[in-house]
């Protein structure tokens, strides 16, 4: 009888906080530079470290870039959906869920600026696979549309408007931001979420005799 193969090492809480840290210098690095001059030796100079050091974590450029990617969303995620969540009417979530997608980009603007980057120069990697991934904008868009259905139905937005249509330009209005970033590194985020968050309340609400698709008239 053989021993089993032992598992992947799991990391220390130590090697996690390094592995973030060397992901924040990237995504700054980039930010600063671009993605072409992001070298690994200037990421370890930004983190005061050896470019061994970074090798250590990562097994190269790709690697790392891949997760920039990855904590960029996860991270919008984690930011995003408890912010939505808490909100209980129809109108109060859609708001929540523009506003907390651009108060992200307003306090991570370097990321939004990084990943767009990434996505111009260097999404594909060395074996043809995409780091940043064309159809996360096409589930962003197929899970707002089902929420806009939802609520169409629960009768707290008005249920006349295409929900395909309307999150595609929701979510048009929002990823407009971090290309306005890079032109404009002081555009007022906030201003901007107030103004197209009235836009889509008022294109969204339910109107006087307005009755949501599933409601029974009464006898």
């Amino acid at each position: 009888m053989t021993e089993a193969e032992p598992g992947p090492r799991e990391r220390t809480f130590i090697e996690h906080a390094r592995r973030r840290q060397i992901v924040a210098a990237a995504i700054d690095t980039i930010a600063e530079v671009g993605f072409a001059k992001a070298s690994l030796a200037r990421i370890a100079e930004r983190v005061g470290a050896s470019k061994g050091v970074i090798s250590y974590h990562f097994a190269g450029k790709e690697d790392l870039i891949r997760q920039v990617v990855i904590e960029i969303i996860e991270d919008s995620r984690a930011y995003i959906v408890p912010r939505v969540s808490a909100e209980s009417t129809g109108p109060a979530r859609l708001r929540a869920y523009i506003e907390s997608n651009l108060a992200f980009m307003r306090e991570h603007r370097n990321a939004m600026v990084a990943i767009l980057d990434i996505a111009r120069h260097g999404g594909v990697m060395a074996d043809g696979r995409q780091r940043v991934d064309g159809r996360d904008a096409g589930i962003a868009v197929r899970l707002l549309e089902e929420e806009l259905e939802r609520l169409q139905r629960a009768g707290e937005l008005r249920r006349d408007f295409d929900p395909g249509v309307m999150a595609v330009v929701i979510r048009g209005a929002i990823d407009l931001v971090p290309y306005r970033l890079v032109r404009d590194p002081d555009l007022d985020i906030d201003h901007y979420a107030k103004e197209i968050t009235t836009i889509f309340d008022l294109a969204t609400r339910v109107v006087p005799g307005d009755v949501a698709p599933d409601a029974t008239s009464p006898t």
